[in-house]
Formats: C-alpha cells, sequence, structure tokens
C-alpha cells in the first residue's frame, strides 16, 4: 500500500528491533513505520529508546485493543507523531490514501517539536495542590474552554493542561482519534491531573475542575448553556465531515455564549475548527493558537490564523499560563503575555 504512493519509497523493512536497529545504523530513513506488539524488544520500548538515541518522525501500528490503545497513547507522548490503526477488513482506496497521506506527514513534521511541550518535571503547575474540598462547585452562568487538537495533540494537551486552574472553569476538548484511544487518554490524563478529567455524557452538568473530552462514538460533541449550566449534548454526524467528533462542530455550539468563551485550536492536519474560531471571535470569545515552532503539524492553526480567528499565537509551553489569563474574558492579560511572549 505504501509503496503505490509515488510520494512514498519503502528503504528497508526490518522484522524486529534489534534488526531495525542495525538498520538505521546504516541507512539514512525520513520516518519509520514501527509495530508495537513486535518480537523480544516491544515498539514502545525501542520508540522510547530510538528517541533518546537519534530522533526521528515515527508513525506507529496498534491493533484496536485496550493493551493496544493504551501503549499507543504512551507512544504518542513519548515522540511518536501518529498511531495508525492496523486495517482489520482489508484496504480500500480511502483508508489507502488517508494512511499514505499520514505517514507522508509524519516524514515532513520536525520531531524536536515534540519536545518543547514537554513539561519541566520540576516545575509546579499553578494552582496545584489547591484544596479538594472546592471540588464539585457547580460552574453556573460561568466560563467555559473549549480546546480542539490533532495529530500532534496528544503531547500538547499534555503541555496545556496542567498549566490551567485545578478548579477553574471547565474545559471541553475534541482531539481527533479512535475511540479505544480516546478512553486510554482520558485515563491517562485522570491519573496525571488534579482536575477530574472524564469522556463527555450526554446532559451532565460540568463542574469547576472539569476535563471533558468528546468520545468517539460516531456522533458530534456540542455544548449548551441551561439554568443549571454548561453540559453537552450529541449530534448525529454529517457524512461530509471529514472528522467526528469535529472541532468546528464543538466551537459553533458556543458561539451564543461566545464572551464566556475562551477557545484554542492545537496542532493538528487539516482546518478543522478554523471556520468555528472565527464565529466564536467574531462573538466575543477569546482565541488562542499554537505557534508554527512548536507544532508539529502547523495546519488546523495555520487554518485559523490566516482567515483572522486567532487572536493570540503563542507557543506551546505557554499556552496554558495564557488560557488561563484568557478565560474570564480579561483580553488585555491576554494581549499582554503574547507580546511579552513575542520580545
Amino acid at each position: 500500500m505504501l509503496s503505490s504512493d509515488r510520494r512514498l519509497e519503502i528503504v528497508g523493512e526490518a522484522c524486529d528491533a534489534v534488526e531495525a536497529r542495525d538498520f538505521l545504523r546504516r541507512n539514512a530513513a525520513d520516518v519509520l513505520t514501527l509495530d508495537i506488539e513486535m518480537p523480544g524488544m516491544s515498539g514502545l520500548e525501542f520508540l522510547t529508546r530510538l528517541m533518546r538515541a537519534r530522533p526521528m518522525p515515527v508513525v506507529m501500528l496498534s491493533s484496536l485493543t485496550s493493551k493496544g490503545s493504551d501503549a499507543a497513547i504512551q507512544a504518542l507522548s513519548r515522540g511518536a507523531i501518529d498511531c495508525i490503526l492496523k486495517p482489520s477488513k482489508g484496504f480500500d482506496q480511502d483508508l489507502s490514501r488517508d494512511i499514505c497521506d499520514r505517514v507522508y506527514q509524519a516524514a515532513c513534521t520536525n520531531v524536536a517539536r515534540l519536545q518543547m511541550g514537554n513539561p519541566d518535571p520540576h516545575d509546579t503547575p499553578p494552582g496545584a495542590g489547591a484544596s479538594p474540598a472546592l471540588s464539585g462547585i457547580s460552574c453556573r452562568r460561568s466560563s467555559l474552554i473549549v480546546i480542539g487538537a490533532s495529530t500532534g495533540g496528544v503531547s500538547a494537551i499534555e503541555a496545556v493542561l496542567p498549566r490551567l486552574d485545578p478548579i477553574g472553569p471547565p474545559v471541553v476538548i475534541v482531539q481527533h482519534m479512535p475511540g479505544n484511544f480516546l478512553q486510554s487518554f482520558t485515563e491517562r490524563l485522570q491519573r496525571q491531573l488534579p482536575q477530574n478529567v472524564r469522556l463527555a455524557e450526554e446532559g451532565v452538568v460540568f463542574e469547576r475542575g472539569d476535563v471533558v473530552l468528546a468520545p468517539g462514538i460516531g456522533r458530534h460533541t456540542e455544548v449548551i448553556q441551561r439554568a443549571n449550566g454548561w453540559q453537552c449534548r450529541f449530534v448525529d454526524n454529517d457524512p461530509e465531515m471529514l472528522h467526528c467528533p469535529s472541532v468546528d462542530h464543538l466551537f459553533h455550539s458556543a458561539v451564543p455564549q461566545a464572551r464566556r468563551v475562551t477557545a484554542a485550536i492545537l496542532t493538528g492536519l487539516g482546518r478543522d475548527g478554523a471556520e468555528g474560531m472565527l464565529k466564536l471571535a467574531e462573538a466575543g470569545a477569546v482565541t488562542f493558537g499554537q505557534d508554527e515552532e512548536t507544532s508539529v503539524v502547523y495546519g488546523m492553526p495555520r487554518a485559523a490564523f490566516s482567515i483572522g480567528a486567532v487572536q493570540h499565537q503563542l507557543p506551546i509551553h505557554r499556552l496554558g499560563d495564557a488560557i488561563r489569563l484568557g478565560h474570564t474574558g480579561t483580553k488585555q492579560s491576554a494581549k499582554n503575555l503574547s507580546r511579552a511572549d513575542n520580545q
């Protein structure tokens, strides 16, 4: 399948990690596709060693199992550019094109950018250690943070969320990845963060400190504000939409309450979220975009920035602090931080 794409040339194959290591010592390659399950050393262990010794773009291949999904999320956090599900029902034209596009896109990325988003383990996030007695406070008539991400989004989200107030406004995230991966990613974030991280459930009112991820259920996640607070609802997928859940769907749904909304668009391929962010910005929301230098794929942020939807463009290690300042609509504070970064 990869050989059929004129942009890609297969320069070598390896049946295990040792053979792959020896090949890469002698030969140059732009991108490596790496199976998570291999004889001897696992793909995850090999990836970890590779990123220390010779960082390069890696696309992981994973089976759709609980164990495979957990490993895939670990791989994306440790430096893999993307993770592709092993096809289980043969190859059709659309699937082949999607996989080739993702491998090609990975080959064109700068893998060092992934390392820019890794938080300093000695850097305590603002609000860390805050009293758990404040959890469970209803966030009525309050502000909301919405975030969209795709390729490279795992490490980007893991860089942003620790910088947010652990008892601050609820956060709703659309991250493009299969449903099992989203479940594993949610569980990983729950273990790492003081916030309450979960998959979205229809009709459940958000509380302060909630981080909610749109589930991969074949329906889009939207937000609405009722008398008792913010909550999610699910809507049927539009066959013409490239992604489900969609960042645009999430962003568009927040437009009626835009003055209470802060939106951020992170690394990713394509332009999902650009139009929705523009509508939010025009209606009074505070909007942020990840800059090109720290984006693994500067596609979604570029699309939003090019149409004027991004008010503040910042490197990933500054975005969390900026969002924390901007979530109440205090645009001046966000602008000051943006200005300082640009200098």
